[in-house]
């Protein structure tokens, strides 16, 4: 495909030696080009070619990398990475020694901030706004977020601190109505209602024009603003804050844009710019289904197919099929999400039974303390949650659910290894974080019946229970009615009997070592259980084998195989040696899930030569 402008673009400097008009052909080209590129990458789509000509007039109006634009999420980031000098690397993104998914510091000065969580911006673009104070620079800061990351309590921290400390600041609201799901809650209905005062806007810039030439009428008539407001449209929110309220304005129209961001940096203070876009922008299929557009594998552009499906169940489609079955045998439960429904397979359930779910918005704490009160009056909580997601919620998950031994089911997506997203996404700290709590039970299924047996399990038990399970196809298991019944808590089962060496194993990787242990003769286990350990079980193998490998797809350092290692010895077996096997003492980058786990050394040549060089030394 050619793009005659795009191709001379390599950086922000060239971009601005573009006339107005050429700026609009110039997105064009950029909406073609990442279409074309993420097509044949996967990646995130509709929040991209929603914000190309908000990105393209920020390069222009702002002297970046000098100037500051701080990336909210980052899932809207690929437009700035192409005027940043990686157009020709945008093939190699998410994939592994690639570009990253999101904005990130090592790959580029134009990326001020790394991103991959949301509501971040406004915190770290008022850092960095104070930092240029105290450092005498007089570099612009612009912290570019979403209206669904302005659903979440540290978008408004962010906002309270910076109209108190007063410094320049730009904070745009790119406004698409949208999240990665449909946007809920009072901030949603509030922004909406925003957008109806269109009128307003307008009323204000006529009657001011018309009241130049009338200073002492103009000084009394500003007087009564604000009284005006609450008749033409909602008070704003944004200038109690201490913010100047600018907008709304069309977000895809470069020269409205452009020039409104050049008088904005004229101005001084805190300055709030409401810009309207539409999620999917100039791709129909996208436009029109924006949520499934959202993130992408490789599809066909023309019809919107994907390529290379897998008709094995995802566990995530796992546990929305159990989902829906408690629906129909049970009553007294909710399933809460915080803005993850079509991630965390909740949507059939969400149709289906439309009073038990509530998604609550990009707001991790809330919803652990939600289900806390939730669990006190006798309703059993389900939340459902990605591991690094949880993570934002650590002090509520002690304070609010363990403390208090709370009946709360989390089913936790995205746990281990998750690929293409990166070290942002990349589920490696849950099992060591939870493990370290009391009264929470631990559970790491090995296959897709596992999973939606352990989730049985975690409803019917009278303490907060987790249950871990990755992003990928299950082996094909078939889910019977038998799995209904619940485990016996702290229970794992020896699967295989086999020589000196025995292999302890948490979650799915157990298919990889299954085959690993028929290889060298070896003891198998599947745990099912991080916490509580099988006491028993372990007692049994540590008396019996000389070395006992523990496998788990967690960080080595504080996971579950430490647990082992430190029980065995209080068992009083200090002779058997332990080879605790794992993620490591790092951030994992993005790429393939298969060749992540082969340089983690946990594919079944890794395990082997880990065995191996155990066995060689004495």
């Amino acid at each position: 495909m050619n793009y005659p402008l795009l191709t001379n673009i390599n950086s922000p400097q060239e971009l601005r030696t573009l006339d107005k008009i050429q700026l609009l052909e110039l997105s064009q080209e950029i909406r073609d080009f990442i279409l074309d590129t993420v097509s044949q990458t996967g990646g995130h789509l509709a929040s991209n070619l929603g914000s190309i000509e908000l990105t393209i007039a920020l390069h222009y109006a702002y002297n970046t990398p000098e100037d500051l634009l701080v990336w909210d999420v980052g899932h809207q980031s690929y437009t700035h990475k192409i005027l940043t000098g990686r157009r020709n690397q945008m093939n190699t993104l998410r994939q592994y020694n690639g570009l990253s998914g999101f904005p990130k510091r090592e790959e580029s000065l134009y990326d001020t901030f790394g991103a991959g969580h949301s509501s971040t911006s406004i915190s770290a673009a008022l850092g960095m706004a104070v930092a240029n104070n105290v450092l005498g620079k007089p570099n612009k800061t612009v912290a570019i977020i979403g209206d669904g990351s302005m659903t979440a309590g540290l978008a408004f921290e962010g906002l309270n601190n910076a109209g108190w400390v007063d410094t320049d600041i730009l904070v745009i609201l790119n406004d698409n109505e949208m999240s990665i799901s449909e946007n809920v809650g009072a901030m949603s209905r509030y922004l909406s209602r925003i957008l109806a005062g269109r009128f307003y806007n307008s009323v204000k810039e006529t009657a001011s024009k018309a009241l130049n030439a009338l200073p002492t009428i103009k000084k009394f008539a500003h007087k009564i603003e604000e009284h005006v407001k609450g008749m033409v449209m909602p008070s704003t929110l944004f200038e109690e804050f201490g913010f100047n309220y600018i907008g709304p304005i069309d977000g895809h129209n470069i020269n409205e844009l452009v020039d409104t961001l050049n008088k904005v940096q004229k101005l001084s203070g805190p300055q709030f710019l409401h810009v309207v876009t539409k999620k999917g922008q100039g791709y129909k299929l996208a436009e029109n289904n924006p949520i499934g557009y959202h993130g992408v594998t490789k599809f066909n552009p023309k019809d919107g197919m994907q390529k290379d499906a897998i008709t094995t169940l995802t566990y995530t489609q796992v546990f929305g099929k159990w989902l829906c079955d408690v629906g129909n045998l049970e009553t007294n439960f909710i399933a809460i999400t915080p803005a993850m429904r079509e991630g965390s397979g909740m949507v059939e359930f969400a149709k289906q039974f439309p009073d038990k779910f509530f998604d609550v918005g990009i707001a991790e704490q809330h919803a652990i303390t939600f289900a806390g009160g939730a669990a006190c009056q006798g309703v059993k909580p389900i939340v459902a949650i990605y591991s690094t997601f949880l993570q934002r919620g650590y002090d509520q998950l002690i304070h609010d659910i363990a403390l208090q031994n709370l009946p709360v089911v989390f089913a936790i997506d995205r746990a281990g290894i998750t690929g293409a997203d990166g070290p942002t996404h990349i589920g490696a700290f849950d099992i060591s974080y939870l493990i370290c709590i009391p009264n929470m039970v631990i559970m790491t299924p090995t296959d897709e019946r596992e999973c939606y047996q352990m989730l049985w399990t975690a409803f019917k038990t009278n303490s907060p229970c987790a249950v871990r399970y990755p992003r990928r196809n299950g082996v094909g298991a078939v889910i019977d009615t038998d799995a209904q019944k619940p485990l016996p808590i702290g229970k794992g089962e020896i699967t295989r009997r086999g020589s000196k060496i025995a292999i302890l194993v948490f979650g799915t990787l157990y298919h990889v070592a299954h085959d690993v242990a028929n290889d060298i003769d070896a003891t198998l286990c599947n745990m099912k259980f991080a916490k509580p350990l099988d006491k028993e079980l372990i007692r049994e193998i540590y008396s019996t084998h000389s070395l006992v490998v523990t496998i788990e797809e967690n960080v080595i350092i504080g996971g579950v195989g430490s647990m082992c290692m430190q029980l065995s010895q209080s068992l009083g077996f200090t002779d058997c040696r332990t080879l605790n096997l794992g993620l490591p003492d790092a951030f994992i980058d993005h790429g393939d899930i298969p060749t992540l786990l082969k340089i983690c050394g946990l594919d079944k040549d890794g395990i082997m030569k880990s065995i191996t060089e155990a066995l060689s030394k004495k």
